[in-house]
């Protein structure tokens, strides 16, 4: 049963990883719209981390597989589909040349994923509180078969 918090903990943390990367892109492509950053800082800031982010998003979406979490896991498909679009058209990284051509959609694509990221933090904080109190004291079937009911 301790698993089950450990897994959970090990989701939150990646969770907050890929929502804060996401969050501080979006900060960069504003700033860039206002004007407070070039376009060759913007590029090579935010493709420093374009890989390691869909790394760990796939990382991410592989551990609800694994662990069976299928709600979780089909919540994660679409998001891990255009990641991996984006990598094979090799359309993943900011171009300096293009930027400005791109900058909306760029700021509505991570939009998009600040929030389903803030949705599944939403479910993981649920999921963690949930394994925190129920977990320790499931001494009566009562508490197992709630916990399984509300399990995603």
């Amino acid at each position: 049963m301790a698993w089950d918090l450990i897994y959970w903990l090990i989701c939150f943390c990646l969770d907050i990883a890929l929502f804060a990367s996401s969050l501080y892109q979006y900060v960069m492509l504003t700033d860039l719209e206002a004007d407070y950053i070039n376009p060759f800082e913007l590029s090579s800031r935010i493709n420093q981390l374009v890989v390691p982010e869909f790394i760990v998003h796939g990382v991410f979406c592989a551990l609800f597989l694994l662990a069976q979490r299928w709600f979780m896991f089909l919540f994660t498909v679409p998001l891990t589909y255009y990641i991996v679009m984006l990598f094979v058209k090799q359309k993943h990284l900011i171009d300096v040349t293009e930027v400005f051509r791109v900058l909306n959609t760029e700021k509505k694509c991570r939009l998009v994923k600040l929030g389903v990221y803030f949705c599944l933090l939403a479910i993981i904080i649920i999921r963690l509180l949930i394994s925190t109190i129920f977990v320790p004291w499931s001494g009566s079937e009562e508490l197992d078969i709630r916990a399984s009911f509300l399990e995603f």
